[in-house]
């Protein structure tokens, strides 16, 4: 076989689109492969034809390269691109030597070279000049990375392929060309490989909401050191983690490696181009056209024009519309907008009707007085949307065997050109409410009943997450009525029922009250302090101040919850009488009747609760209750709890059952007092 003396150098290049990547690396690597089918049918034609020069070498090269081009949501990997090249050194008569060497057109059956083996002598690493790595750490990866190429061992086309596929997936090498040089003690096959360049900076564009930290945490470790890709790859994994964590809509786009080691990271953030509202039918589900306006809905939400768009922060907003009472139901459909980079958010509502009467009624024969006696029974009629705005308005009349209530009650939730969220909410009221919790237990087992009539304007906002304030003023003519409904001053013990002395008590009240909660559970912390300051605009006016608060701490102890409660309050200056602290009963101390305990002044009231699972919605609890007049009980006008030989201090225990439902936890509490007595509670709701 005659000398080759003449040199074929091919190279192609190619980048990866975003597709699968058993698609995507198919061609490419079934080139790479033939590459290496001519490089071991060379070496084939070598061994039958030992005259050839030993000086020729074989050169196959293979090499991956990161270019990052694209991403998606779900899974970031830094996409590559990849260029084969061969160069064989061919006699211009081998074929006429017998040399196998393919023809145009001739086909070539791979799986006969897949199961070829040539032997390897010596196997080394080299740059792509063929000297050695300055860094011999670098050296160690790539050897440490061989699996199949060693010294003194028979390998295929496939074997040498995955290697070089190993020393680019260590993540510290640019390219890696694999050359087989034929050596008078057999053939040597040299990696030569190009390391990445040392990291000395980096420049991230389009980042506006990802905290600079973050990135300085990431590459902190690296700095100064051969950028390994896969280390890179996981940065941008870590990423895009910190977007999908928070919901965000963002990811790294694209990846640069310039000289000096001057990495640049572009990321695409999607940031809100317009927010609409669409309305749907609640029977077709097509659009229509919606009572309520959109600014209104518009309004609720915390996602702006320009922000990057959240999918938390989406699901809150959702959760905020649904809270208005208004929709049916509530969704987000984010969309692609015409601006590249950017996304239009539609939210399609679903409209309740908007209000509607109520009744119901019976005949009781306890009622024996006035114009509708025996008669009783609930009348409303709610309207929860007026103007399209959300205010809301509700008109209502009970009456019971011994209470009536008629209210009118306007709120506007979140008062037109206001920033601030602030509330407006009108009362006006007339009610009659049973006396006995301060002046019950009448001798001529008379009783007597409390009327009050009540018109006030209250503003409420959110201070802080979690603290909400309200401020109001409200005016209130109350009196005391008998059975017959005349008015009264005194009861059976000669206590008096008014603090002006005449049948009613007129005063104006200024209302502050600040609230937190928790999380809103049950079982989650809860503070409130409420006063109020009565304002003698007119001097027969009641002139008094009054505090009151209330303190709530949950506490999870494996599948058990310990619920600790504390409630106080004191009224100073002239006050009715039948305002005073009442002490006892089912949201005070359990054991006693309602207001058995004492009232004053002064009070204070302790709990505590230990509830556990039992079956499904089904909880039970065991509980604790102490309350105290702070000896106040005197200090009340008449001294109605002296009077009554009220103890001013007591205490209860007992146990009990509370059922999850509709209308909130139903319950159920068998409790002991400290004389020895005993009483079923039964309540809805939460304790106040």
């Amino acid at each position: 076989m005659h000398r080759n003396d003449g040199v074929c150098f091919t190279s192609s290049s190619f980048k990866i689109p975003l597709s699968p990547p058993s698609q995507t690396l198919a061609s490419p690597l079934s080139r790479a492969r033939h590459s290496l089918f001519q490089l071991l049918h060379s070496l084939r034609n070598r061994s039958l034809h030992p005259t050839t020069s030993t000086h020729s070498p074989l050169l196959c090269c293979s090499s991956l390269s990161l270019t990052a081009q694209t991403y998606n949501l779900v899974n970031a990997p830094l996409l590559c691109s990849a260029s084969l090249a061969l160069s064989q050194l061919y006699s211009p008569d081998s074929t006429q030597s017998g040399s196998e060497v393919p023809q145009k057109g001739q086909s070539t059956t791979t799986g006969r070279y897949d199961e070829e083996r040539v032997l390897i002598s010596e196997v080394l690493v080299r740059n792509k000049d063929g000297e050695e790595l300055e860094r011999k750490d670098l050296e160690m990866e790539a050897l440490t990375a061989l699996k199949a190429c060693r010294a003194n061992s028979a390998l295929t086309v496939r074997e040498v392929q995955e290697d070089v596929h190993r020393i680019i997936d260590s993540g510290y090498f640019s390219s890696c060309m694999p050359v087989a040089v034929d050596t008078r003690d057999g053939i040597r096959l040299v990696f030569q490989v190009e390391p990445n360049q040392e990291f000395h900076g980096l420049v991230c564009e389009g980042a506006n909401v990802l905290p600079s930290k973050f990135l300085e945490d990431a590459f902190r470790d690296g700095h100064g050191k051969v950028v390994n890709l896969k280390r890179l790859d996981e940065v941008i994994n870590s990423i895009n983690g910190w977007y999908m964590e928070r919901g965000l809509f963002g990811l790294v786009s694209g990846v640069d490696i310039f000289s000096g080691g001057i990495i640049r990271l572009q990321v695409a953030e999607a940031e809100v181009n317009n927010i609409s509202i669409r309305f749907l039918d609640r029977k077709t589900g097509e659009p229509t056209k919606g009572k309520t306006k959109p600014e209104t809905i518009l309004r609720q939400l915390t996602t702006k024009k320009g922000q990057v768009y959240s999918m938390l922060q989406g699901k809150r907003d959702v959760d905020t519309v649904s809270t208005m009472g208004l929709m049916a139901d509530v969704s987000i459909i984010p969309q692609p907008a015409g601006d590249a980079g950017k996304v239009d958010l539609v939210m399609n509502v679903v409209e309740r009707p908007s209000g509607g009467f109520s009744a119901g009624g019976g005949i009781s024969s306890g009622i024996t007085s006035g114009p509708l006696s025996g008669l009783i029974g609930s009348f409303a009629y709610s309207h929860r949307n007026l103007f399209g705005r959300n205010q809301k308005l509700n008109i209502s009349l009970e009456r019971g065997q011994i209470d009536s209530i008629f209210r009118i009650n306007y709120t506007d939730p979140w008062i037109e050109g206001d920033d601030k969220r602030t509330s407006r909410t009108i009362i006006i009221q007339n009610s009659r409410t049973p006396g006995t919790l301060v002046h019950g237990n009448q001798h001529d087992n008379s009783s007597l009943s409390i009327g009050r009539v009540t018109a006030g304007i209250e503003f409420s906002r959110p201070l802080r997450p979690k603290w909400s304030g309200t401020a109001g003023l409200i005016f209130q003519h109350a009196g005391a009525r008998d059975e017959k409904g005349n008015p009264i001053i005194k009861d059976f013990y000669g206590s008096p029922l008014t603090a002006s002395g005449k049948p009613y008590d007129d005063m104006l009240v200024a209302k502050f009250e600040c609230v937190y909660t928790g999380s809103g559970d049950q079982g989650s912390s809860m503070f409130a302090f409420n006063m109020e300051q009565g304002l003698p605009v007119m001097p027969e006016w009641l002139f008094f101040n009054r505090v009151n608060a209330r303190a709530r701490k949950g506490v999870e102890i494996g599948p058990t919850r310990l619920l600790l409660s504390l409630s106080g309050g004191k009224v100073v200056g002239n006050f009715s009488p039948h305002e005073a602290f009442a002490i006892g009963g089912t949201n005070s101390v359990r054991g006693y009747e309602e207001g058995a305990v004492g009232s004053g002044r002064s009070y204070v009231v302790g709990s505590s609760e230990v509830s556990f699972p039992m079956l499904g919605p089904v909880e039970g609890v065991i509980f604790a209750d102490y309350g105290h007049d702070l000896w106040s009980g005197p200090s009340v006008p008449g001294d109605p709890a002296g009077a009554r030989y009220k103890p001013g201090s007591g205490y209860g225990y007992g146990f009990g059952i509370r059922v999850d439902s509709p209308l909130g936890p139903l319950r159920l509490e068998y409790a002991f007092n400290d004389r020895q007595a005993k009483r079923f509670h039964f309540g809805v709701g939460h304790r106040n």
